[in-house]
């Protein structure tokens, strides 16, 4: 009797499943759970953020005063932008108090998370008075910084006196108002410090050692490692620093009220005189329209020149 032999293909092993055994898909009602308590996230987003930018946009388009009705006009508001002084003077202080600002405050953040993240007496104590001055509110940090700044009794006119040198007028100079408020915002760089002390407690000790090994100092472990791993966290504080001198307001409303002669007219504080001023609402959602634009434009630019000084641990996730 002859027998006859079958081959089988061998059985197709089953592809690995999640870390963690088998995924459990969710039930309808786990799933229409969830879409109900995360309602309340996507409604609020929805009316207070997508909503709000819809209707600035399509007002940007019209010529509305408080109080009257929308005319349409089309990009009437932007051609009048392009012809207006003191959009272009708003950009401008905006733009120097930017570029004057923000490396001052990052070099000094840095700086003093360095010398923070070595191990001393008290080191807790001058963290927290470090970072102290971020803690007070925009409105009362501004009413201290006009009597620093005074020019008759001021703390720092005060102090130039007693050593003999020359004083200043501080924000009551068009020449030096604007350095005055970057001295302002560079005291405040308790949260540029913080992160920056974040990321230095990250760099691994095992390459510092292998450095000093290697017969390296102080400089050769701060080139060859410090930098490259924080340069991660230079570039968020960075980017974070770009965009909040870019919306830069109380210090302008409180304290200089855009002036002496314009020298302060920030952007923020030019765009909320012609909305809540002059009642130009149309020209004012421009304006944060053209804000917008600027910001995302520069962000972008330096997310692409990022990629040549900005390092990761993966050397591919750029």
């Amino acid at each position: 009797m002859t027998t006859t032999t079958v081959d089988r293909a061998p059985a197709r092993k089953a592809p690995p499943g999640p870390p963690g055994g088998p995924r459990r898909r969710l039930g309808r009602g786990e799933a229409r759970w969830g879409v109900l308590l995360a309602l309340p996230a996507i409604l609020g987003f929805a009316i207070f953020t997508i909503g709000p930018m819809v209707a600035s946009l399509i007002f940007s388009l019209t010529d509305w005063q408080i109080g009257g009705d929308p005319q349409f006009i089309g990009f009437g508001n932007y051609v009048e932008m392009a012809d207006d002084p003191l959009f272009w003077k708003s950009l401008g202080v905006t733009t120097y108090y930017t570029l004057a600002a923000v490396p001052l405050t990052l070099f000094v953040g840095f700086l003093v998370a360095l010398l923070v993240n070595q191990s001393f007496r008290g080191q807790s104590l001058w963290r927290t008075v470090y970072y102290l001055p971020t803690l007070v509110p925009a409105v009362a940090s501004a009413v201290l910084w006009i009597w620093i700044f005074n020019p008759d009794f001021g703390l720092f006119n005060t102090i130039l006196r007693s050593v003999g040198l020359p004083t200043s007028n501080w924000l009551y100079s068009e020449s030096t108002a604007i350095p005055s408020l970057v001295i302002m915002a560079t005291w405040g760089f308790g949260n540029a410090m913080v992160i920056f002390l974040a990321g230095l407690q990250g760099v691994p000790g095992q390459l510092y050692e292998a450095v000093a090994l290697d017969g390296g100092g102080a400089w050769a472990k701060f080139r060859h490692v410090t930098w490259p791993f924080m340069t991660p966290v230079i570039f968020y504080n960075l980017v974070t620093g770009v965009i909040g001198t870019f919306q830069v307001f109380n210090q302008a409303y409180v304290m200089t009220e855009g002036g002496p002669n314009n020298a302060t007219l920030f952007y923020i504080y030019y765009l909320y005189t012609k909305a809540f001023t002059d009642s130009e609402m149309g020209y004012a959602s421009a304006l944060a329209w053209v804000l917008f634009l600027i910001v995302m434009v520069v962000t972008v630019v330096l997310f692409r020149n990022a990629r040549s000084w900005v390092f990761y641990e993966m050397g591919d996730a750029r």
